[in-house]
């Protein structure tokens, strides 16, 4: 059973880079185990708010955050979060697969190398293959897993990253235009793994897909010029939106 209360509450949330404002008092409820898509055109703000959601924007130089993000109750930029576990726990997949320069096994098995989670009646190998498995991947490579992760086409490097992020066993997994590099058929497997990961994680999408977005999310933020219009079930987004820009936007009129 799913729960009810959300994992992610975003309040009144504004971002800088430096004087310029790219967000401005965002608040949203972020479900468990669910499927959450932000759309808007380009530059709108919505990759800058996923990254938000686990301060990897804290590596660009004078950004600046108001307002407030909690994970299950707590403030992720309080002083005291420690940023390594906090990026553990909400993992990312970027646009473009990014696989390290290495064997297809130590790709996956890196994490858990660094964090010490081959412990607890699970070898590497048991890890390697249930993220594996996990990225729907595992029947492509398990005669291979010492080949080179690089040689793998752009739709397997994708899912490899999945399966790289799955293995140091987050809550959450934001992805920031996880297919828009892939063709339609890597595009496809992206969207029904996407369904099928949402059984055991909190997912949040950024696309430019309207189509994407409303095959594989159960609710959907429409942003625009750094404020969220609209938040609400995805089939309420598409069909009934509560706002004319929405409309405006979804139905192809602009943006």
């Amino acid at each position: 059973m799913k729960s009810t209360e959300p994992i992610i509450r975003v309040q009144d949330l504004s971002f800088y880079y430096g004087a310029s404002r790219a967000l401005s008092g965002i608040n949203m409820e972020i479900f468990p185990q669910q499927v959450t898509a932000l759309i808007g055109p380009s530059g709108c703000g919505k990759s800058t708010f996923l990254r938000c959601l686990n301060r990897m924007n804290d590596t660009i130089a004078g950004t600046r955050v108001e307002g407030k993000i909690l994970i299950d109750g707590e403030d992720i930029y309080a002083p005291h979060v420690d940023l390594a576990f906090l990026r553990q726990r909400v993992g990312m997949v970027f646009q473009k697969p990014n696989p390290f320069p290495q064997s297809i096994y130590d790709n996956v098995a890196f994490g858990p190398r660094v964090l010490g989670l081959a412990r607890n009646g699970y070898s590497l190998d048991d890890l390697v293959e249930k993220s594996l498995r996990q990225a729907a991947l595992w029947e492509d490579v398990k005669d291979n897993l010492k080949g080179e992760a690089l040689n793998l086409s752009l739709g397997q490097q994708q899912r490899l990253c999945i399966a790289r992020v799955a293995a140091v066993q987050p809550d959450i997994i934001l992805m920031d235009e996880p297919a828009s590099a892939l063709d339609p058929i890597a595009t496809g497997k992206i969207e029904e793994l996407i369904a099928e990961l949402k059984a055991d994680y909190t997912i949040v999408i950024v696309t430019h897909n309207m189509q994407q977005a409303a095959r594989v999310s159960n609710f959907t933020g429409f942003f625009w010029l750094g404020e969220l219009v609209e938040f609400s079930d995805t089939e309420q987004m598409f069909t009934r939106p509560a706002h004319e820009l929405t409309e405006s936007y979804v139905t192809g009129r602009m943006g």
